[in-house]
């Protein structure tokens, strides 16, 4: 039963591990998970997570502590993104993210969505691929060290949402979503394309970008490097868009950490999305797409 908690003995007594829904008052634990894979999110994105799906977000508890995580965003029935599946190193092996999985996947099925997509690290993509995921594409972390030098950038125009030119490059309508990360850092070239940077605790965070033109994609990073002159900045990028490798680096970023993407199909009576990554040169993170 979804929003309900799992708990209860085993043969042997011992009580089984207890899966519950994330509330506010989890977040110091939250963060915990977070630091313990050294990840680069804040506690503002864990905290948009959990407004933005508080019934998405699932916690599993053992020995009074929080254990493991994940997350499930719906975008409305096209899409579903998985997130933030962590687990402490001394509670690993003990198959806590399988059974959050299986219980973010049954929320997941009773929305109706058609797809469900995820990042997958080499430590997860085994689970993922067993669960029926295939891979994708590849998405690439790239870090630009804060030796490198300050950078000249202009904006272009306040931030709007135009669904013509993102919702073909994430294959669904995330307007929402954006309008949040947008209260942070964001700008648009109206028509063409936009940029949003928001805070790391490891490093500046550069995306999502979404662009028509790598001329008007290099003029949105080089406004955000602007802005954080002297600071380390994460890029998650995607390979299928090597103009966005090539702009990478151009501005001295070097990877540092690669990921499979991988997509699960739910619903059979809806249809997938299919994304143009051509225009995508930035994503959102690793824990929203």
């Amino acid at each position: 039963m979804q929003g309900g908690d799992s708990s209860g003995s085993s043969q042997g007594g011992a009580l089984e591990p207890k899966v519950r829904l994330l509330q506010p008052a989890d977040l110091p634990g939250a963060m915990r998970l977070k630091e313990s894979a050294n990840w680069n999110q804040t506690q503002q994105d864990w905290e948009r997570l959990l407004k933005f799906e508080p019934e998405g977000c699932f916690g599993l508890m053992q020995d009074g502590v929080l254990a493991a995580s994940a997350t499930a965003l719906t975008y409305g029935k096209d899409l579903a993104w998985i997130g933030m599946v962590l687990t402490l190193p001394e509670y690993r092996k003990r198959g806590f993210g399988r059974l959050l999985m299986i219980r973010a996947l049954e929320f997941l099925e009773s929305r109706g969505v058609a797809q469900v997509a995820l990042d997958a690290t080499d430590m997860g993509y085994s689970l993922y691929e067993s669960l029926g995921f295939v891979t994708e594409t590849v998405v690439e972390r790239w870090e630009r060290p804060a030796n490198q030098g300050s950078v000249a950038g202009s904006p272009g125009e306040p931030w709007q949402y135009d669904s013509a030119l993102d919702r073909p490059a994430f294959g669904a309508d995330r307007a929402a979503f954006l309008r949040s990360l947008a209260q942070q850092e964001a700008t648009s070239i109206p028509g063409d394309a936009y940029a949003m940077g928001r805070p790391g605790s490891k490093a500046a965070y550069f995306g999502p970008c979404v662009s028509r033109s790598a001329a008007n994609a290099r003029r949105l990073l080089r406004w955000f490097l602007s802005r954080h002159a002297g600071e380390t900045v994460f890029w998650d990028l995607l390979t299928d868009n090597p103009q966005s490798v090539a702009l990478a680096e151009e501005h001295g970023f070097r990877p540092v950490r690669r990921l499979r993407r991988m997509v699960r199909n739910v619903c059979a009576n809806q249809t997938p999305r299919k994304p143009a990554y051509s225009t995508a040169y930035a994503i959102a993170g690793f824990e929203c797409g």
